[in-house]
């Protein structure tokens, strides 16, 4: 997404709210009326997301300003001051949900992605996300997950191959689907293939898969895969990960980890500006 890109989806983030007028305050708010608001932090968390936040009242009026205290990816402790930001009242009001919104949830899926992070500290083994994300949101949604300390899995369809049990089904077999595959792709693109058992895993080894993903395997099969593939392909568990069980999985010898959930099922972390 380029710089203009990100200005335009603002700008119809905005829209989506503002419409044709926030009829509350340009009843209530003289237009040349001035105002300082401050961002607070109302909990602890990793934040992500401020440069977009500020870009939502640049976009409303060029001539505010802002003062950013801290940047994407530090902590920040409950009761920070995050930001201050002056301007026209009608403004900052206007921009005020917008730009919660997005940060506030930017830097729950950064803090939940670090939480993960954290739990497999040390231990050779990549942290992921998934395309399980907020339609229109990806990008900042993968971004968010970055500044978290992980790592984004395909974009989209258009930049991996991933076969799946669908895929798999109608091609009749792991094998022909990994061969059509590499007779359609380039030399550039690794093939991955999503196996559910140590049959399966066989199949798309034999098949010569750069990548096999365990999906919602056990502890031991996951362990038994490790064995069987021997670093002839990269090895991604998936399904079922959880801050209980990351340890586990990470302990068991693959080589990447990913979870739907850092994007699907983060909380929005609590902050607010106070004019």
């Amino acid at each position: 997404m380029t710089p203009h890109d990100i200005r335009e989806f603002l700008r119809a983030a905005l829209s989506e709210d503002i419409g044709y007028g926030d009829i509350t305050t340009s009843s209530i708010i003289p237009e040349d009326k001035s105002s300082k608001a401050t961002l607070l932090a109302k909990e602890d968390f990793i934040l992500a997301g401020l440069p977009f936040f500020k870009e939502v009242f640049l976009l409303l009026d060029e001539d505010i300003r802002f003062k950013g205290f801290y940047n994407d990816g530090e902590g920040i402790s409950k009761g920070s001051t995050i930001a201050f930001i002056e301007g026209k009242a009608r403004t900052l009001l206007m921009g005020e949900r917008t730009g919660l919104n997005l940060i506030q949830r930017l830097s729950g899926i950064a803090t939940l992605t670090n939480r993960f992070v954290e739990k497999i500290k040390g231990l050779p083994v990549k942290i992921t996300d998934t395309r399980k994300t907020t339609p229109m949101l990806r990008f900042f949604e993968k971004y968010a997950v970055r500044i978290g300390g992980g790592y984004n899995h395909r974009y989209g369809l258009y930049d991996g191959i991933l076969i799946k049990d669908n895929h798999i089904k109608i091609a009749g077999g792991i094998k022909r689907a990994v061969k059509k595959a590499r007779q359609e792709a380039h030399h550039l693109l690794r093939i991955e293939v999503e196996v559910r058992d140590i049959k399966e895993l066989r199949d798309a080894l034999d098949a010569g898969a750069d990548v096999i993903m365990l999906d919602n395997m056990s502890i031991d099969m996951m362990k038994e895969a490790v064995r069987i593939v021997n670093g002839k392909a990269m090895l991604e568990a998936s399904g079922n990960i959880s801050l209980e069980n990351i340890t586990d999985v990470a302990k068991t010898g693959i080589d990447v980890i990913s979870i739907g959930a850092l994007t699907h099922s983060a909380r929005a972390v609590d902050m607010s500006m106070k004019l």
